[in-house]
């Protein structure tokens, strides 16, 4: 009796484990450490204040997420993902706060995601950064960072999102996503608002194009549109991309709507295990701000050691016309920007670093 009551003891401890196994058996764990160590410069003022010289260990979009699947037959899967930033250098992240959702995918219909990610806006241009998520990203001047008037993000990642993406036909791919902004509402003569993104995109080898628009409603009067076309081609070792923007708001007191408008060109040639990449940013005068445009180098030297892990350096400078001040990396967060020392200053930064992708 006592010899079978251990033997029970000890089938159980084992199955046990096995189960768990089993109820994880879809989850694929993945993401990237991306470090690097930045030389910053604030810049000089236009009124001649000097600016600050800051040394940094900065994190770029760094991430650990959890992801799967369940096949549900007839070619629809339930698609479910976790993900949250990892801040390297300083800690203090939240579970989630990366894109985050669950949904139903169609090999014939497409899929339907709902939950925290980024809109179809922003990811229609991402990979055309060939600096993207470093202190050189190409939005201290586009998508937003150029100076509208509310200071908006036109490529983020959207709470209370519902979003479709259909069926990849031949290289051609939609996305159409909706988020209420108001759905604090508690009375029916509460103004609603709402953001709606969509974007459309042609990726077959060596080219790649896309056009996206996005629409806020900031307040029951006052809205702002965003329109951007993405254009890519890769042939062996070089690849070159270009992007134009086009903001519209009317969110300031003037009738009359402001336009504010960017452009983007990159370029990259591969050698074995090692690359070289520039890139150029210009954001053109705010209507009726003079002296109000700005302009980004950017210069880059990429090393990888392994399929997963690369040495990068690279530097970069923003050049502000005297009415204007925009930061680099303005909306990355503290982590990877350089605010800059006042109307008319030109950040700069010199970059090393390490990126390790699992």
């Amino acid at each position: 009796m006592q010899k079978k009551i251990i033997a029970l003891a000890i089938a159980s401890a084992l199955t046990v484990p096995a189960m768990a196994l089993a109820d994880t058996s879809n989850v694929a764990v993945y993401g990237q450490v991306n470090v690097s160590y930045d030389f910053t410069k604030t810049g000089d003022s236009a009124a001649g204040v000097s600016g600050a010289n800051v040394n940094k260990v900065s994190t770029n979009a760094s991430r650990f997420g959890l992801k799967g699947s369940e096949d549900l037959g007839d070619g629809l899967s339930a698609i479910w993902q976790i993900e949250q930033s990892i801040t390297a250098d300083a800690g203090g992240d939240t579970l989630a706060g990366r894109d985050t959702f669950a949904g139903l995918s169609s090999k014939s219909a497409g899929t339907v995601r709902l939950g925290n990610f980024d809109d179809a806006y922003k990811k229609s241009t991402r990979k055309l950064d060939v600096f993207g998520d470093s202190i050189a990203d190409n939005r201290s001047l586009m998508d937003g960072g150029n100076g509208t008037s509310a200071g908006s993000n036109f490529a983020a990642r959207r709470t209370n999102m519902i979003q479709y993406t259909s069926p990849n036909l031949n290289g051609f791919q939609v996305d159409l996503g909706y988020s209420n902004l108001t759905e604090a509402n508690t009375t029916a003569v509460a103004p609603k608002r709402a953001l709606v993104t969509m974007s459309a995109a042609y990726d077959v080898a060596p080219f790649y194009g896309s056009l996206a628009y996005e629409t806020h409603e900031v307040t029951a009067t006052n809205d702002e549109k965003g329109v951007k076309l993405g254009l890519g081609y890769t042939q062996d070792a070089f690849n070159v991309n270009f992007v134009y923007e086009k903001i519209t708001d009317d969110l300031t007191a003037t009738t009359s709507s402001i336009e504010h408008n960017a452009y983007y060109l990159s370029g990259k040639y591969s050698f074995g295990n090692d690359a070289v990449k520039a890139a150029y940013t210009k954001a053109k005068s705010l209507d009726g701000t003079a002296n109000s445009a700005a302009k980004q180098w950017s210069l880059g030297y990429d090393h990888n050691l392994s399929k997963r892990t690369s040495l990068y350096a690279l530097y970069t400078k923003l050049d502000n016309d005297n009415g204007i001040g925009y930061a680099v990396g303005a909306l990355l967060g503290n982590q990877n920007s350089i605010t800059a020392n006042g109307v008319g200053a030109d950040p700069s930064a010199f970059s090393i670093g390490m990126k390790h992708s699992f």
